[in-house]
């Protein structure tokens, strides 16, 4: 029998559920490598952790695991219903909070500072801290960059679509509900989904996209759908990824590449600030910090904002007998279980 123990925090409503007893131990000398180790070894216990009957189709996690650069206090692997992704902005923002009140890090008043080791890269926090309790958590992730601009895909059922890809620890369409003849606040969001996910399975068909330094960061893992606010007025927008999972935060990674695409268009300055909002309301806080040294052209660094919540622990036992010990996904058809 299996037993695995988790906290669970949210940022904006978008879970963290972080794996604190019961993992194996990744002895990968990488960070790349432990996620390709977690992949290909144990991804039942992601799946037990992060869908049903323990989790949900929007769940969301974190492994701990030994960090191997230098600068890191620990290292993170991102878990959510589909896989491993490479960098996640609202989990970073629990992190930082976790790190601190149980005691990883050391608090210092009245901020802590510190790096993190995610597979895309050292991500560097700086984390309000008062009476112990952490507040606001800033980041500064691994440097951000357009890849394309004004890309036309013809989608199924969609017809020509024209949209940008940028990149802020992982690649993602962005582009606003308007362009497949959608509104963002007042169309269903069902639709808006269906119309991300098709998207992305388009250009994930047709499009080779390569990162400039690390083969297993080059794959797109989602559509940033966004209103029509312009410059540093405040924007929200639905992020899109994995299988069709909707990210309840801004999406701290897709902040990052928001920036960076409005930085490239001229729309917005370094050191401007700007707020973006969630399905739920919640807020993140976006700022170029400045040019970074990358090959890619236009490449920044990007500080993102936000707060988390503790909202529990749990224990969890996987029967050796159960027959949905590793979890399950709804079929969309019976005919899908039918012959098991």
């Amino acid at each position: 029998m299996t037993e695995l123990t988790c906290l669970d925090y949210h940022t904006c409503g978008e879970p963290v559920r972080i794996v604190i007893a019961g993992y194996p131990v990744l002895d990968a000398p990488s960070i790349l490598g432990k996620r390709r180790q977690a992949r290909e070894q144990h991804d039942h216990l992601r799946r037990a952790m992060m869908l049903e009957p323990r989790g949900h189709a929007g769940m969301y996690g974190v492994i701990p695991v030994a960090a191997s650069h230098p600068e890191a206090a620990f290292g993170v692997l991102f878990t959510h219903n589909e896989g491993y992704s490479t960098m996640c902005g609202h989990a970073t923002i629990a992190l930082g909070r976790y790190a601190i009140e149980h005691g990883l890090v050391a608090a210092v008043e009245p901020v802590t500072r510190f790096a993190i080791e995610a597979p895309c890269g050292l991500v560097r926090l700086a984390c309000a801290v008062s009476g112990g309790k952490v507040g606001t958590v800033t980041f500064e992730s691994v440097p951000a960059f357009v890849h394309a601009r004004d890309l036309v895909l013809d989608v199924p059922g969609l017809g020509a679509v024209t949209t940008d890809i940028a990149y802020g620890g992982a690649f993602y369409c962005i582009l606003p509900a308007s362009r497949f003849g959608l509104d963002l606040f007042e169309t269903p969001v069902s639709e808006i989904v269906e119309a991300a996910g098709r998207l992305t399975d388009a250009i994930r068909a047709t499009m080779t996209i390569a990162h400039p330094t690390e083969p297993d960061l080059g794959f797109l893992y989602g559509t940033i759908v966004t209103d029509e606010a312009q410059g540093s007025a405040t924007s929200f927008n639905l992020c899109v990824f994995a299988e069709r999972q909707i990210d309840r935060s801004p999406t701290g990674s897709g902040v990052t590449a928001r920036m960076a695409l409005d930085h490239a268009k001229g729309l917005i300055a370094a050191g401007q600030e700007r707020l973006f909002r969630s399905i739920t309301g919640g807020t993140f806080s976006g700022r170029v910090v400045g040019p970074a040294n990358f090959p890619a052209e236009g490449a920044v660094t990007v500080a993102v904002g936000g707060t988390s919540h503790f909202s529990g622990t749990s224990h969890f036992v996987i029967e050796p007998d159960d027959p949905l010990r590793h979890g399950f996904a709804l079929p969309a058809r019976f005919g899908e279980i039918a012959d098991r």
